[in-house]
């Protein structure tokens, strides 16, 4: 296991992650799914301001279920990350260094982490209850009016995942095994 922490230190370590890589995430990580990528990438292209640095963040593709009595987050399972597909390489291009969900990308997001040094870690689909263990604080920082689907800050301990796509371009889904 590779652990991780965010904010990254230095970017380099991203690079030295190979496709199948097991990484365990700590730190503060950030969450968006369709309707939040799709207001930053308006803000990008109008030349507003983000309310959220992108600057070598990682962002999960996730809303996360309200928040039992004792706990900071309920079940926060990956969404499918092809729906964040028309996004991901603009959010690249500015900064993000992680994107965290499930599921294939195409190849503009291919081309768009081995242009940018970026990762895709995929997360267990139908872990969420387990994943929302790792999860020790939230708070919500932008878009609050789309609930679950707000940019919400995490900090992580141990977050499980797999490096999906590296930072050469390398994909786990283009292996023969996996299709």
């Amino acid at each position: 296991m590779i652990e991780i922490t965010f904010p990254i230190a230095d970017r380099k370590e991203l690079e030295k992650l190979k496709i199948g890589d097991r990484v365990l995430l700590n730190g503060e990580i950030y969450t968006a799914r369709d309707a939040a990528h799709k207001r930053l990438v308006a803000l990008i292209e109008s030349g507003k301001e983000l309310p959220i640095s992108l600057k070598d963040i990682a962002v999960y593709y996730t809303g996360p279920c309200p928040a039992p009595k004792g706990r900071p987050i309920g079940s926060c399972g990956p969404t499918t990350s092809g729906r964040m597909d028309a996004y991901a390489p603009l959010l690249l291009d500015c900064g993000q260094a992680v994107m965290i969900g499930k599921g294939e990308r195409n190849q503009a997001v291919i081309d768009a982490c081995k242009r940018n040094k970026a990762v895709y870690l995929a997360a267990a689909g139908g872990a969420g209850a387990l994943l929302a263990d790792c999860v020790k604080e939230c708070t919500v920082v932008a878009f609050d009016e789309l609930l679950s689907e707000a940019i919400h800050k995490l900090k992580v301990e141990k977050m499980p995942l797999i490096v999906a796509i590296d930072a050469c371009g390398n994909d786990i889904f283009s292996l023969r095994e996996y299709k």
